[in-house]
């Protein structure tokens, strides 16, 4: 797969999980790639990843809701590469999950920097290089977007801004040849899914594989997405296949809720 040969792909939120595969498929499909997180050990074994694929990797440690961290990130992108293609804002907190009536408002502020002023942020510093290149930004938001489940409403309110200002950009930078999209994964099975049913099933005495079952019989496609094929639809929109895609909310979720 070459979809993104010769382009640049600058993800945040590097983890063990989807940020991990966001990384790797865009090397798969041709890219070289910077790498952003505030683990530093984290980075560097995704880079190592990276370059087995024979592409380039470059970690740059960085907190997102910093101002000068985060300048730091796109400049050395520029530095090393001499252009930028696409941004991923894939770095994330979950607010308290907890009644809003009760939830408090310093957390919620906090969730509301991470998931929405520093996507916001960073993409303003990436938007002149974008600009050169008819780039994209890809946002990765969450289906919770499609629920009012109780506790869940901190969470939702900032990844409903996250859209919101996705679909904002779109408008304000399609001028410029930018495009703004954003991916709404549901369940994701990853290590972090993975043992919270395992605790699940621990509590009620029974085998992981059953909860997995009964979670997935409720999903059109009774399975769960796993990361590659979230970071799959990612690559998708980051290449020319999407170049007349924007100001769009893809849901991958196997058919857990439809929009």
């Amino acid at each position: 797969m070459d979809l993104l040969t010769g382009k640049v792909v600058l993800v945040s939120g590097i983890g063990p999980g989807l940020g991990r595969s966001i990384a790797l498929r865009s090397a798969a499909a041709g890219a070289d790639v910077v790498l952003a997180a505030r683990t530093e050990s984290r980075l560097a074994e995704v880079a190592a990843e990276v370059e087995a694929l024979g592409r380039r990797a470059v970690p740059v440690p960085t907190d997102v809701t910093d101002d000068a961290s985060a300048a730091k990130l796109v400049e050395t992108a520029l530095n090393e590469f001499g252009r930028l293609d696409t941004l991923v804002n894939n770095a994330f907190a979950i607010p308290p999950i907890t009644d809003l009536a009760e939830v408090d408002l310093d957390a919620v502020r906090a969730g509301f920097e991470t998931n929405v002023l520093a996507a916001l942020r960073l993409t303003r510093l990436c938007t002149s290089a974008l600009a050169e290149s008819a780039g994209s930004v890809v946002m990765i938001n969450s289906a919770v977007l499609r629920h009012s489940r109780r506790t869940f409403g901190a969470y939702k309110m900032a990844k409903a801004s996250l859209l919101a200002l996705a679909q904002s950009l779109a408008s304000e930078l399609g001028p410029r040849g930018i495009r703004v999209n954003s991916v709404a994964p549901g369940y994701i099975w990853a290590d972090s899914l993975k043992w919270y049913f395992a605790y699940l099933a621990k509590e009620r005495g029974v085998p992981a594989e059953q909860v997995y079952a009964e979670t997935a019989e409720t999903i059109d496609l009774r399975r769960l997405p796993e990361p590659d094929e979230i970071a799959d639809t990612v690559v998708f929109l980051a290449s020319a296949l999407a170049r007349c895609v924007t100001g769009q909310c893809l849901d991958v979720n196997a058919g857990e809720y439809h929009h």
